[in-house]
């Protein structure tokens, strides 16, 4: 278990930071910025929880904990088990992606078929949805730019690209179950 009896270290006054294995790398190191976009993520899915309720609000509450372990699994390079550590590093598991890919069916199983992009928004909640979507897409990208440079957890990697995907069938089933979804207009403006 963590403890932190003291926040301040001082140790990334010159711009570096430790990963969770102890290596030290610059703070905009594309890891960092990986793992620090899902800590962001965690925030707005914070922020959406604020209008949610029911399900909704239980399943974000098991994806805030999925995230932090996301940080977890992108804050440790090595993909070995490291015979020097006291525990074993914390990946995400392929159960993780199961277990969103099963409760998206559900949430899409009560939806009209799209026949349009839709425009973020609608009511509060399945615009902070859109927020999250955006904002795990950009976690995505890190992750998938981190993997052409080293090892990365490919369930790392699938979640992020199936919660994504969550949080725009979760925004639809937020906007009266697609009836209020906003939808583009292409050229409506010219």
């Amino acid at each position: 278990m963590v403890v932190l009896n003291k926040i301040y270290t001082r140790t990334g006054d010159k711009g570096d930071t430790a990963l969770g294995n102890g290596a030290r790398v610059a703070k905009h190191d594309v890891r960092v910025e990986a793992y620090g976009t899902s800590d962001e993520l965690n925030c707005f899915v914070g922020v959406a929880r604020l209008t949610a309720t029911g399900e909704t609000d239980e399943a974000l509450s098991r994806i805030q904990n999925d995230l932090f372990d996301l940080g977890a699994d992108l804050c440790r390079p090595d993909m070995e088990k490291d015979a020097t550590a006291e525990y074993p590093p914390l990946r995400m598991a392929p159960a993780q992606v199961d277990r969103l890919e099963a409760e998206i069916d559900v949430m899409n199983a009560n939806l009209e078929p799209l026949r349009s992009f839709i425009l973020p928004g609608g009511t509060p909640l399945a615009a902070n949805l859109h927020v999250c979507r955006t904002v795990a897409r950009r976690a995505e990208r890190l992750a998938t730019e981190l993997a052409t440079q080293e090892p990365v957890n490919e369930a790392a990697v699938r979640y992020l690209n199936r919660l994504s995907d969550w949080f725009f069938v979760a925004a639809r089933v937020a906007n009266n179950s697609g009836k209020d979804d906003v939808l583009w207009i292409p050229g409506a403006n010219r």
